[in-house]
């Protein structure tokens, strides 16, 4: 599929999943940390609308790859004990997943990669990452609604597919999630995150 399709055929199918996510236990969110990240992640998505028609996407693609691939591999190896960091460093995790989510449909792995450094519980985790990603998905459809990305009819044939499909996702892994200790949850992230990074690499070279 052309990149453009897929993005727009892929923020329908993420609205749902984050939707799930997001709206399933608010109330465990850390909101603070969620307010940290809003006003980033709408700086982010803005310049990423311009970066999507003008940014050499293999370049870009391929350093965000390395860039999670590093991370997981290091939040893999690191002690249980390593320190929690700085809430400042939500306004870089805010910027650059707003950029991400926008470019390359992949706007997830900058917040995971905060909000697991943060100390949070695992349902703290879960819950601040749904409206995070839930805020910067909802920004991304209105971008895409506004370039008429969203206008042609077989995206809408597509996701009729699509998104049962990730709500089926959503239901298997929120059982997982029930039965994941904290630290083999974040195991979990960072594997996840493994994938990610190497199917975006994967992506820039192919």
């Amino acid at each position: 599929m052309p990149l453009k399709f897929a993005l727009a055929l892929f923020v329908l199918a993420d609205l749902a999943a984050a939707l799930s996510v997001g709206l399933e236990n608010p109330k465990n969110a850390v909101r603070a940390e969620w307010t940290r990240l809003v006003p980033m992640i709408l700086v982010g998505t803005a310049l990423g609308v311009t970066l999507l028609v003008n940014l050499p996407r293999a370049a870009g693609m391929l350093l965000l790859g390395l860039f999670v691939v590093a991370f997981a591999a290091f939040t893999l190896l690191r002690r249980a004990n390593a320190r929690v960091v700085a809430s400042a460093w939500a306004w870089v995790a805010g910027f650059a997943g707003g950029i991400t989510s926008t470019v390359f449909g992949a706007g997830g792995p900058p917040y995971a990669i905060y909000l697991s450094q943060r100390g949070l519980t695992k349902e703290q985790f879960r819950a601040t990452l749904g409206l995070a990603t839930l805020t910067s998905i909802s920004l991304r459809l209105i971008a895409f609604a506004i370039t008429g990305l969203l206008l042609d009819p077989d995206l809408w044939i597509k996701a009729i597919a699509v998104v049962p499909a990730c709500l089926l996702g959503i239901w298997v892994a929120r059982r997982i999630f029930l039965r994941l200790s904290r630290d083999a949850l974040m195991r979990a992230v960072a594997l996840l995150l493994l994938a990610s990074g190497t199917s975006l690499i994967f992506r820039a070279v192919l």
